[in-house]
């Protein structure tokens, strides 16, 4: 039987539910007095799944100002921490909107090599074929030839045309010619990749700058959208790749790939608390339909490990 999104998304996020949980119930054995040092103990639990220092002082804060020297449960401490989790994703919590009055609504995909930039792109193509909207791609990864081949083999699978070039062409010159081609189509959607050789950030910010100027040339509103694509088993070195693709392009929102393999599922919570950037979709797994826009209760509970 397929599995429900709510029972994908508690099974994606189980490394990081079980590392809470079990912190939470190693500190809360039957019930217990919530002291300072049982406060200090739950910061670390917390820190330790990647929520960021300033939120887990927040939150435990939070508990203390209701329950500080009163005896309490770890369930009940789970369920404390859910619903502060759940007021700071709420805002956040934001499906990537296409606006059927642009032909193409560009969207540009920017991320470090490795974030799953290329997978999202396809995701997006085949959630917005099934929508009945017209997709085009364009490979603008021109530095690496296996990105290009992916983004081929997604606009196949999802029936979608992609525009490509050698390997080392420029990649403004093909956001042009995307743009061009996506008009004369009258495509609803443009996905353009992006390249992310982050070692070099001046070169990638030049080019980035390029193409970004090159699309504005032909819609001066355009890009509509810059997604940046995080990784989450990079855990806090994520805050550093906003910070820098926030000096290179103006991100309008964030996808958060590979939480399924991860026990720094709380990264998203930083995020969502520091940045305050819609997150659009997040991933929990290789296929089409395991990119989804997310619901910030139950990405809560199920972070917490609660049903």
């Amino acid at each position: 039987m397929a599995l429900g999104w709510f029972e994908k998304l508690r099974r994606g996020l189980a490394k990081t539910s079980s590392r809470l949980a079990d912190g939470v119930a190693g500190i809360f054995t039957g019930k217990r007095r919530l002291d300072d040092d049982a406060l200090e103990e739950l910061e670390d639990v917390l820190i330790g799944a990647d929520l960021g220092p300033s939120m887990a002082a927040r939150m435990v804060a939070d508990l203390a100002k209701t329950r500080f020297d009163k005896e309490i449960e770890e369930t009940e401490v789970r369920e404390a921490f859910a619903a502060h989790v759940t007021t700071v994703l709420e805002p956040v919590a934001k499906p990537l909107e296409i606006n059927a009055a642009l032909t193409p609504h560009v969207v540009l995909v920017v991320g470090v090599n490795g974030s799953g930039k290329t997978t999202t792109i396809g995701k997006l193509a085949t959630r917005f074929m099934a929508e009945g909207k017209s997709v085009m791609l364009a490979a603008g990864d021109t530095f690496r030839a296996a990105a290009v081949e992916q983004l081929k083999v997604w606009g196949e699978r999802a029936g979608v045309p992609v525009v490509a070039k050698d390997t080392g062409s420029d990649a403004a010159s093909l956001a042009y010619d995307a743009m061009d081609q996506a008009k004369a189509a009258g495509v609803d959607v443009l996905l353009i990749d992006t390249a992310g050789r982050l070692h070099n950030k001046s070169d990638l910010m030049s080019e980035l700058q390029k193409v970004v100027r090159v699309i504005g040339k032909q819609d001066e509103a355009a890009p509509h959208d810059t997604l940046l694509v995080l990784d989450a088993t990079v855990g806090q070195n994520a805050m550093q790749q906003v910070s820098v693709f926030l000096e290179m392009t103006s991100v309008t929102g964030l996808v958060v790939t590979k939480l399924d393999g991860t026990a720094k599922g709380g990264v998203l919570v930083a995020l969502a608390d520091k940045f305050g950037l819609p997150v659009h979709a997040i991933g929990v797994g290789e296929q089409a339909d395991d990119l989804r826009a997310f619901e910030a209760r139950d990405y809560a509970r199920s972070l917490m490990g609660l049903e």
